[in-house]
């Protein structure tokens, strides 16, 4: 028989750090949900290029959710880089103690570590997995010797768990077999909620990383030329850090006052930001399952989306439009048709996120998991 209430090592390649403020905030709500059923101590290393002592670390504690971060100085040396990294690894376990089982988010290279874990420590693990890199073409880019490891790590799992059927057949296709169970990103349905707004210009809003190779922001832009031509009354906002960097093309466009630039903003300006606007578009080039349109979602607010990676696995055909990538003409036409003919369906689609995407959904789905890798009784 297992404690009701279990300590869980949430070892995280990704996570938000002073280095990284937002980096891996989707692995933060995963350990925010676990930590309304069990116990969670977060261990994540990141290199700081600000630091001079070799390891500095930092530990946050509460009584359901803990962080221990360690910061390691930079290296050009790749075999340095690995010592600082397992030093730093050994202090941040002995400063957490005992746990009962591993949370591995992102299997490679931190997934070494749960190796380590399960073969000296006798503790067994499950993996999530969020990362792109797996899809081809990019998964190109992976080394033979990254993918031999990668593949020894997800058999001694006991279970892996990709937020997408389409990211685990893409882990599939480089040969990383394992025990798969998709669980989907996490939305805090209980403060993403709709909320009727006065409808006077159109809006029509993105959030993202404002990486153009992956989320193509300058596509976008270049729609709203098109939409403008069709449409006399919409803005487009654009939220991310560095959104400002598409000024020029706006400018170029002739676009640039249709179109708002924010940097990246608080969780709960997000809130109110979907709840203020009119559709939610994401264009990307490749994805797997992005927080911000179950978060949509959540809000009641209807998106467009690209056809690309998990998206079509968790999007009701009633709640907006997937298009193919690069379309930009597919893009105007479904926004406007949703400025013509707008989808109100808030309680719906909230009560759809709540379903499968809530801190209490996914908590329970890892709950079942923890326990059978356990083995429970």
């Amino acid at each position: 028989m297992c404690q009701e209430n279990l300590h869980i090592l949430f070892l995280c390649g990704w996570y938000p750090s002073r280095v990284f403020p937002n980096n891996g905030d989707f692995i933060a709500r995963h350990a925010q949900a676990v930590s309304k059923l069990h116990s969670v101590s977060v261990l994540h290393i990141v290199t700081d290029p600000l630091l001079n002592s070799a390891i500095e670390v930092s530990i946050q504690k509460s009584k359901q959710l803990s962080t221990y971060i360690a910061y390691v100085k930079p290296t050009s040396s790749k075999l340095a880089k690995t010592i600082l990294f397992f030093k730093a690894y050994l202090r941040l376990i002995k400063a957490i103690g005992n746990y009962d089982i591993v949370h591995l988010n992102k299997l490679f290279p931190f997934g070494i570590f749960a190796l380590h874990a399960n073969l000296f420590l006798k503790k067994p693990y499950i993996i999530s997995e969020h990362w792109t890199g797996y899809h081809a073409p990019q998964n190109k880019n992976l080394s033979p010797v990254e993918i031999k490891i990668s593949k020894q790590i997800a058999k001694r799992a006991k279970y892996v768990c990709p937020v997408s059927v389409h990211l685990q057949k893409s882990m599939e296709s480089i040969g990383i077999t394992g025990n798969y169970v998709r669980v989907p990103n996490v939305v805090n349905t209980e403060i993403f909620v709709p909320k009727r707004h006065a409808k006077t210009t159109f809006k029509i809003l993105h959030i993202s990383s404002m990486q153009d190779t992956h989320k193509n922001i300058s596509g976008i832009i270049k729609s709203m030329r098109l939409l403008k031509n069709r449409c006399s009354n919409f803005e487009l906002i654009l939220v991310g850090a560095n959104s400002h960097q598409y000024k020029d093309l706006a400018k170029e466009l002739g676009v640039e006052q249709r179109i708002t630039f924010k940097e990246h903003i608080a969780h709960k300006k997000v809130i109110q930001l979907m709840q203020t606007s009119d559709v939610f578009v994401l264009f990307s080039n490749y994805e797997n399952l992005p927080c911000v349109i179950l978060e949509s979602f959540a809000c009641g607010l209807p998106v467009i989306s690209t056809d690309v990676g998990g998206i079509s696995e968790f999007f009701p055909k009633e709640y907006g439009y997937l298009i193919e990538v690069k379309n930009n003409n597919a893009l105007v036409d479904k926004l406007l048709q949703i400025q013509q003919n707008p989808i109100q369906l808030e309680a719906k689609m909230h009560a759809y996120a709540a379903a499968n995407f809530s801190c209490k959904k996914i908590a329970n789905s890892f709950d079942q998991l923890y326990k059978e890798a356990l083995d429970c009784n």
